[in-house]
């Protein structure tokens, strides 16, 4: 038997793997990287448990998801049964190409009240479209038996049946397997930090057919609402200037110093006179010239390069523009 599980690399995810070797089935995880989560933690713990891993990005499919789901948001803008599901109905794809038998997860019945209650496990499961062969070995004893465990190719009898909060029976298991480091529960998903669903909310609101290049830019820098689909990103260091040179698209704006050193900036939209040179100034007033009277900030769209003169802003001036 080969089972493949949905893996973030905390202790659920890694035991419910180990609970399914420890009966002679094959398993390898998966973990999916969106603008919101990466797979970095999964990729850690994955080899120190050694467990086989495939990364996949789903960011497209995870936008639109995000913009309309099914279910509802949770606390802030993670919406956590639809994404589950989005995650099954994904795997369920991987494993029809790749021949693996069932999928599995290490979602323990009660954990977390809104997403992983009985109701929500049952609609995780119908809306993947894969709901006869998702298994989650954690809490399996207490939840409806799957086809695997009827047929007999998975023991239901060494399966568990956690439930609840508490984190008692994970932290035994993880004793007795040797799991000396492993992640503490939660975090990770940018859906649920308020700073940034309070960027993310302004950008949909402003621009509900946003792209996946959009909401990458939330992360790139500083973020500033020059208008309506009229949005600036300033650099905050070298690494974001280079990430914002790499998100340009060909309609975009870039912006930056001539003479002074200082941050790159990125006009996405059509910017009128008056919009680019706000723009213009914002830039300036970051950068090592922001004490000058004018300072040359150098606009490139394309191929087309053009230079403008500004004022740069002050620190007042740059507050008033409310940096989202």
């Amino acid at each position: 038997m080969k089972a493949l599980g949905l893996f973030s690399g905390g202790l659920d995810s890694i035991l419910a793997a180990l609970v399914l070797r420890e009966q002679g089935i094959e398993v390898t995880g998966v973990t999916f990287v969106t603008p919101f989560f990466d797979a970095a933690k999964a990729l850690k713990y994955s080899a120190m448990a050694n467990i086989p891993l495939l990364v996949r990005d789903i960011g497209e499919e995870h936008l639109e998801m995000l913009k309309h789901p099914r279910y509802g948001y949770g606390r802030n803008l993670n919406p956590c049964i639809d994404c589950h599901a989005l995650m099954f109905r994904m795997a369920g794809r991987i494993l029809e190409e790749e021949g693996f038998d069932f999928l599995f997860s290490g979602e323990v019945l009660g954990q977390r009240p809104m997403s992983q209650n009985a109701s929500s496990l049952r609609a995780v499961a119908k809306t993947s479209g894969i709901a006869g062969r998702i298994l989650r070995p954690l809490s399996a004893k207490l939840l409806p038996p799957t086809e695997m465990e009827e047929s007999g190719q998975v023991d239901r009898n060494r399966l568990l049946d956690i439930q609840g909060r508490s984190r008692r029976r994970q932290e035994e298991l993880a004793r007795k397997w040797g799991l000396r480091e492993y992640p503490s529960s939660g975090g990770g998903c940018l859906l649920t930090e308020k700073s940034f669903v309070g960027r993310l909310r302004a950008l949909l609101e402003d621009l509900p057919d946003a792209t996946l290049n959009d909401v990458q830019l939330l992360r790139a820098g500083r973020r500033f609402h020059l208008g309506p689909g009229l949005w600036l990103t300033v650099g905050r260091n070298q690494e974001g200037n280079e990430q914002l040179r790499k998100l340009a698209q060909p309609e975009d704006t870039l912006l930056q110093a001539r003479n002074c050193a200082g941050p790159v900036g990125l006009v996405s939209g059509n910017p009128g006179k008056e919009a680019l040179q706000t723009a213009a100034a914002i830039v300036a007033g970051y950068g090592k010239g922001r004490e000058l009277a004018e300072v040359t900030v150098m606009a490139r769209c394309g191929e087309l390069v053009r230079a403008i003169t500004v004022a740069p802003f002050s620190e007042t001036d740059i507050a008033q523009r409310i940096e989202v």
